[in-house]
């Protein structure tokens, strides 16, 4: 199925930086409760099974790509607020999708 451009700009991609990283109590697989700066976008909050590739000192000051514009989930007692963007390895990890320069926190991906 092909979107038009007017789909693609509908989705609020943007870079926000990680303040911290803590392992998300009561997921079913192991994941990490994300704090990410968003700029004028503000703080948002996301759960991230990401914990094969990275630890939660390795995430702070990274910044990452994610979508803001979709419902709030619901994961245990955790609400995320965003979706972080990463790359399904071929072994199944996910790697983080991150801007090669540093670039100000709610820049928009296009």
């Amino acid at each position: 199925m092909q979107i038009t451009w007017d789909d693609f700009t509908q989705i609020e991609m943007r870079v926000g930086t990680i303040l911290s990283a803590v392992a998300l109590k009561g997921a079913r697989k192991p994941a990490y409760a994300l704090e990410i700066d968003f700029g004028e976008y503000g703080m948002k909050r996301s759960s991230a099974q990401i914990t094969d590739m990275y630890k939660p000192d390795d995430l702070a000051g990274r910044q990452v790509v994610a979508v803001l514009n979709f419902p709030v989930k619901q994961i245990g007692n955790f609400f995320s607020e965003c979706l972080v963007l990463g790359v399904y390895a071929m072994d199944n990890t996910v790697v983080l999708l991150t801007p090669l320069q540093q670039v100000e926190n709610g820049c928009r991906i296009g």
